[in-house]
């Protein structure tokens, strides 16, 4: 007998839930309190999905890793966090490695959606690792805080683009990233990166990132808005790389805000000149993560 071969052909909603990509979801909201007894503790702590929060022991006064159960971010992906620092306390929000945004299908974006509030005479440190955008990555993240008139808030946002050490050049990706600061309700920080396309080609662009000996491979975005960043702004400027391999610039936007932006030729040099700018900001407080 002979052999009969059926040949099934998926068409219109079908095809396309075939091809999309698995989905991950993650949710965390987090607060910080000062105690009755003057301690500062955890408040509040929801999550679910793939975002989850450890807490470290031994550490000063609330510290809160991130950890991305699914790996990293690809298309379709949904993430949202919320954080908040009560009247009078401190809270640090880290993540436990590098996040990776992976390649997407066509169309479809991650996000990531963060909000941070900080009470009066309250204080919050965002100190997340890098950020790697993956060939035909996807990804589109906001983060907004709401400031209280005396609150604290220091603030790093790291950007790999590529993995240098697997020789990969990033010709084509999508990454949008926008970072509010209200200030009792008025904004006093909007920044916003774009890149589409070939990312390596715009990055080298004289105007952008093209004033290194190599290609830039990583920058980082640091804000500061604190009494004392017009008094850190010296000795932050000296410590600066001034070309090279790594570049370095820093602006008082007001008495109160410090922008900081650096620019490296991979994320081991950037590193190089980051932490121990941010060892000294947070006081000798930086997250054991940040070591490893």
């Amino acid at each position: 007998m002979g052999t009969i071969t059926y040949i099934a052909q998926i068409e219109g909603p079908r095809a396309a839930e075939t091809a999309a990509q698995p989905r991950a979801v993650g949710r965390a909201r987090v607060s910080a309190k000062r105690r009755s007894d003057g301690c500062v503790a955890l408040d509040q702590l929801h999550q679910s999905g793939a975002l989850k929060l450890l807490f470290p022991q031994g550490r000063p006064p609330v510290e809160a890793v991130m950890v991305n159960t699914a790996g990293g971010i690809t298309g379709g992906d949904s993430f949202a966090l919320t954080a908040t620092a009560g009247v009078a306390s401190q809270l640090t929000l880290t993540t436990q490695a590098a996040e990776r945004a992976y390649r997407a299908q066509p169309g479809q974006t991650g996000r990531m959606e963060t909000h941070l509030e900080v009470a009066a005479g309250a204080r919050l440190n965002w100190l997340p690792q890098e950020t790697i955008l993956f060939q035909d990555s996807d990804y589109a993240r906001t983060l907004r805080v709401d400031l209280a008139p005396d609150a604290r808030l220091l603030l790093v946002e790291p950007l790999v683009l590529g993995r240098a050490a697997m020789g990969e050049e990033l010709t084509s990706a999508r990454f949008s990233d926008r970072i509010e600061v209200f200030r009792a309700g008025q904004r006093i920080y909007h920044d916003a990166i774009r890149l589409t396309g070939n990312v390596a080609a715009q990055m080298a662009r004289p105007g952008i990132a093209g004033v290194l000996d190599a290609p830039c491979g990583a920058l980082a975005t640091v804000l500061f808005a604190a009494p004392e960043a017009e008094g850190a702004r010296d000795w932050i400027r000296a410590a600066l790389p001034d070309g090279g391999v790594a570049l370095g610039g820093v602006s008082l936007l007001a008495p109160d805000l410090l922008h900081l932006r650096l620019l490296a030729t991979d994320s081991f040099i950037l590193r190089q000149s980051l932490l121990p700018l941010l060892d000294r900001l947070t006081e000798g407080g930086l997250p054991r993560c940040w070591r490893l």
